[in-house]
């Protein structure tokens, strides 16, 4: 919005050439990430009193670990400041003709609406489960698949324009399987630490991989968001990373030398991901031991689906699961618990567990750690990871 204003007043007042610097994405990305970090510090103390006010507090499952039962009662849906914070700062500060960023607003939001739904019928109803398995699965699939469709020719065409004249020439030809544009490189799947190696996916496979790593990656986070400041750290550390995989990606030059491939419009997708660390770091205020406000499923599932929809249109899927390695292990503990659980009571009439409780943070818990040990080694670890996933943009 503002770079639209500033090009405006710039073609009125030719005489204030400062006004360039609005230009430049590095600029806009750093006034996104000071606009999100200072909305959230200012709003936050209200959006808790209001959670308070309304009686929207987490509830503490009985079976939970014995030390989690003081939290009983502390204010829940925190998320949705977070996305306050991520939609005025990124509307403020991104060029609103780009396609990723509205595609990656989507995403967001639109699984930040599911959760929302899921939290609101959890605290507010009381209803303990929420939001429905299967219902929940349903509106997911649905966002992440019109995502996924939009992602696609968005990133076949170099402009809007041209990614919905390959859409309607794909929807003429009869959806063919084999629709090869002369952009269809943008869909491989890129293997990191190998220069020219990677995996043709086709708009099909696209469309499946691509919708795996949205909903999976939505799902990941929420099922971290176990204890305070676990989640919001990594994302804010995962996300910053693929921003500067954005920014590399969305430059002729930077992706021409690094042996990226050159996705023009990517680059933008750098000031959401400013957004979101500003976001993140405002929540982190008020998340960190001992927590005031919980984000909840409206802001896990919503940051979740952000990452995995970022890791799509900069081609880094893969180097999102290493950098997101802690999401992956507590996804991976939670299957593997239930695996094994349903196996042995199946074989032996009694169902055993692999670890002392799932998700994974909580088998340290049980193992004697405090929360704070489990949270800053798992920060510790995401960090390492990030390094080790930057380390992919020369060491090819």
């Amino acid at each position: 919005m503002l770079l639209n204003l500033a090009a405006w007043l710039q073609g009125v007042m030719p005489e204030w050439g400062f006004l360039r610097i609005f230009q430049y994405i590095t600029f806009r990305a750093v006034m996104a990430a000071m606009t999100a970090l200072l909305i959230g510090i200012a709003f936050g103390p209200w959006v808790i009193r209001r959670l308070t006010e309304l009686k929207i507090g987490q509830p503490v499952r009985t079976y939970a670990m014995q030390t989690h039962l003081a939290k009983n009662g502390t204010p829940t849906m925190g998320g949705v400041l977070v996305l306050l914070a991520i939609a005025v700062a990124t509307l403020l500060w991104f060029d609103l003709s780009n396609r990723f960023v509205w595609i990656v607003l989507l995403v967001t939001f639109g699984f930040g609406a599911i959760g929302w739904v899921d939290d609101w019928r959890k605290v507010v109803r009381k209803d303990p489960e929420g939001m429905r398995s299967r219902e929940k699965f349903m509106w997911q699939t649905l966002v992440g698949l019109l995502a996924v469709l939009l992602l696609a020719f968005s990133l076949l065409g170099n402009s809007t324009q041209e990614a919905w004249a390959l859409f309607t020439q794909w929807v003429a030809a009869g959806l063919p399987l084999d629709f090869a544009p002369e952009n269809a490189a943008r869909l491989t799947l890129l293997v990191p630490f190998f220069k020219e190696i990677g995996y043709p996916a086709g708009v099909l496979g696209f469309v499946a991989l691509s919708f795996c790593v949205i909903v999976g990656s939505s799902n990941a986070v929420n099922f971290t968001d176990g204890l305070d400041g676990l989640a919001i750290m990594p994302v804010i550390m995962v996300g910053s990373s693929l921003g500067i995989f954005a920014y590399v990606s969305g430059s002729a030059v930077f992706s021409k030398y690094l042996l990226f491939p050159f996705i023009p419009g990517a680059g933008e997708v750098l000031v959401f991901c400013a957004a979101m660390m500003g976001a993140g770091l405002a929540f982190l205020w008020f998340n960190a031991p001992p927590a005031r406000v919980f984000m909840g499923d409206v802001g896990a599932l919503a940051l979740g689906g952000a990452l995995g929809a970022v890791a799509v249109v900069v081609r880094q899927e893969i180097v999102l699961a290493i950098m997101g390695g802690v999401f992956v292990a507590e996804v991976l503990s939670v299957v593997a618990q239930v695996a094994y659980f349903k196996y042995t009571k199946r074989r032996y009439g009694e169902g055993r567990r692999l670890l002392k409780m799932a998700p994974l943070h909580h088998h340290f818990e049980k193992q004697g750690w405090a929360e704070t040990q489990v949270v800053i080694r798992f920060w510790i670890i995401t960090m390492l990871l990030c390094m080790a996933g930057l380390a992919t943009l020369k060491l090819r």
